[in-house]
């Protein structure tokens, strides 16, 4: 459902100057050969619509106006509700040729979720040891399973700008503009710490 009101209004307001403010980050990330760190990590907060890269406790980019699942944030996250899952993650894998530009793989289902769905027999034994074998091996964990996968961070790729900019919309994955993935992108390393909340 579109927002309306004052939140649209922020949105559109807002738009020309974010823009502006992702041109620099391009440019500075650029010109200063940004890396990320092992202290660096990225902190989602769904209230807020930001992505913040933090060194420490210190911001060093937020970029606004991201979207999330169509339905939210859960913590119970189950195939197909298309919500995004809240809690800490690892980066996986990165994607320069996605169909949303670029996609940022997080180690979703993650272990925690996956011994919970095990108490509860959402999975079973053998699903549980994949998914405890793939994060032992830093890798993606199976993503066939009743709790759903293929969570990570994108860009648009062919999605409807003007929809991004006013309503949620993904099956769980948090979306950020092609301009926007591009100045996260070098900030981001395999291994690095997620958390969404």
């Amino acid at each position: 459902m579109p927002m309306n009101g004052p939140i649209a209004a922020q949105r559109t307001g807002t738009r020309t100057l974010h823009r502006l403010a992702v041109a620099l980050l391009l440019s500075v990330a650029a010109v200063q050969g940004a890396v990320a760190s092992e202290a660096h990590r990225l902190l989602v907060d769904t209230a807020a619509s930001t992505l913040t890269v933090l060194e420490g406790q210190r911001p060093l980019i937020t970029l606004h106006n991201l979207s999330i699942g169509r339905y939210g944030v859960n913590r119970q996250k189950l195939r197909g509700d298309n919500t995004t899952p809240l809690g800490r993650f690892r980066v996986t894998r990165v994607r320069r040729d996605s169909d949303f530009h670029r996609f940022i793989a997080l180690d979703f289902p993650d272990l925690e979720r996956a011994r919970d769905a095990l108490r509860q027999g959402t999975i079973d034994a053998r699903q549980f040891e994949r998914i405890v074998a793939a994060h032992r091996r830093g890798k993606t964990p199976p993503q066939d399973t009743a709790l759903g996968g293929h969570i990570g961070i994108h860009g648009l790729g062919r999605a409807d700008p003007q929809m991004h900019a006013t309503l949620n919309w993904t099956k769980g994955c948090i979306a950020l503009t092609d301009r926007q993935i591009d100045a996260l992108l070098p900030w981001v390393r395999v291994g690095m710490a997620v958390e969404i909340r």
